[in-house]
């Protein structure tokens, strides 16, 4: 019975009180892709040398989001809770791995809010040709979408779903000229910059396999919407935006990577602008300058999402009391103000030794990317633990597994294991080879990335000890002033 008890949560309790429903279906889908869909990789799985990226992203499909919307509606439904890994893993695991996952979870978040504020420059000047040519001017727009994101992401929620509905329409906009870009482009009489023969969809080979661990990255956050899981107004929206959120991935992917492999040569390809060469070529300038406009406002738009979302599994961990209560607290609008600012202060705190202090010297890239490197590998490992849950609340709570269930056991179970193997591998791709080869020999991209992953792994361990030894030393605080408004 002890093993249980330890997997009832306090913030499951807790939460549902504090916060109000307010997620429809299409909130759902709107937060999903603007987690999953960066469409830039479009413009980077050209560099899989051809169609073969269409076959890796329809392995990723099967082998990653098919599985990971399957398994993620089981548990979310099993347990819709504010935290949705972090409340999966303890009931599946105990508090131990519980907060494991939750950190593993969060502490991605963190590091890719650097790494939107970069794309966001990459637009500035593709858009403005020559200016930020200054790392540290590139660094102050990043802490300035940082800092907006932390804006919006402490008012009354309802108001920033609605900016982040309002963009999403563009950003569908934007996609569809980027993939009619290729329609254009072939109807109007130009052969195709990379041939389409159906042999080159088969060519895997060792030297671009990796890419399918750039599939995998692109698919990454399935789960990250049920972050917000106590304030989705009906449980049937998690089954919709798994579904429509992921129908939309898949066609959006597909649709714009062809758009950018039939009007720009694998030989002149920009892995970041690429899409909006395409649409250069194939349209004109001023429609390429809307489009690019219309993805940096999605970059925008989507560090919000980004902060506003993770800062829920800090408010889950304040609750628990793994963290400090102040970072369960509420501001007026209930929402959790003080973990979006301690979690943008951290976002800050990456970016001005690297970019301001260090002026994107070599070792400040370095930094930069190993960090962008450690935060793949610790994300893949938290998908793991999410493939793994699937078995284990079963024999926990076979019940309440039975009474929600729409997905047979069996493809449940195929879902699971393939599901973990493909996010096993996404963490072992990371370190075939280096993101930057001119930076880090493999050996020392190894070292890098190592010490990275396994020094945050250390990190989660030693804040679970020393949150569990003040939690026997003194009594849990009373529910107002553990999670009080203001």
């Amino acid at each position: 019975m002890a093993a249980r008890d330890e997997r009832v949560m306090v913030s499951e309790q807790i939460a549902p009180g504090l916060l109000p429903r307010v997620l429809n279906s299409f909130d759902m889908v709107a937060i999903f892709v603007a987690i999953v869909l960066f469409i830039i990789q479009a413009s980077v799985l050209q560099g899989a040398g051809g169609p073969v990226a269409f076959s890796y992203l329809a392995l990723g499909y099967v082998f990653f989001l098919i599985p990971g919307a399957l398994v993620t509606a089981q548990l979310g439904l099993m347990f819709p809770q504010e935290g949705s890994l972090y409340v999966w893993t303890q009931k599946a695991l105990g508090p131990f791995w519980g907060f494991f996952a939750g950190f593993c979870a969060w502490w991605p978040g963190v590091l890719v809010m650097p790494a939107i504020g970069v794309l966001v420059a990459a637009m500035l000047q593709t858009i403005f040709p020559g200016h930020l040519a200054h790392p540290w001017q590139v660094g102050l727009v990043i802490l300035a979408v940082i800092w907006f994101s932390a804006a919006m992401s402490i008012l009354r929620f309802r108001l920033t779903q609605n900016y982040v509905n309002f963009q999403f329409f563009f950003y569908a906009a934007a996609i569809f000229v980027i993939g009619l870009a290729g329609v254009v482009w072939l109807v109007g009489g130009h052969a195709s910059a990379n041939s389409f023969a159906v042999h080159r969809f088969f060519q895997f080979n060792h030297a671009n396999y990796t890419f399918f661990g750039f599939v995998i990255l692109a698919l990454l956050g399935i789960e990250v919407p049920l972050n917000m899981g106590v304030e989705i107004v009906h449980p049937k929206a998690i089954k919709r935006y798994l579904f429509w959120g992921s129908i939309v991935v898949m066609a959006a992917y597909l649709w714009a990577t062809f758009g950018n492999m039939a009007v720009i040569p694998v030989a002149t390809n920009n892995p970041t602008s690429g899409i909006i060469q395409a649409v250069e070529r194939a349209f004109n300038h001023p429609m390429a300058v809307i489009v690019a406009l219309i993805v940096m406002w999605f970059f925008i738009t989507n560090m919000v999402v980004y902060n506003y979302s993770f800062a829920r599994l800090l408010f889950v961990s304040g609750l628990e009391r793994r963290l400090p209560a102040a970072v369960s607290r509420l501001n007026a609008n209930k929402v959790p103000a003080v973990a979006v600012v301690v979690q943008s202060a951290l976002a800050s705190a990456l970016v001005i030794p690297t970019f301001i202090i260090l002026k994107g010297s070599d070792t400040g890239n370095k930094v930069y990317l190993a960090f962008q490197a450690a935060v793949t590998v610790i994300w893949c490992i938290s998908m793991v633990l999410l493939f793994t849950d699937v078995f284990l609340v079963r024999r926990w709570f076979p019940q309440k597994f039975e009474e929600v269930r729409t997905t047979p056991v069996g493809l449940l179970n195929v879902a699971g294991v393939v599901g973990a193997l493909t996010s096993a591998f996404g963490a072992y791709v990371v370190f075939t080879a280096p993101f930057d080869a001119t930076l880090f020999t493999t050996k020392a991209w190894d070292a890098w990335v190592g010490i990275l992953t396994g020094g945050s792994a250390i990190a989660a361990a030693l804040i679970y000890l020393v949150s569990e030894r003040a939690r026997k030393a003194a009594p849990a605080a009373p529910v107002e002033t553990t999670a009080s408004a203001g």
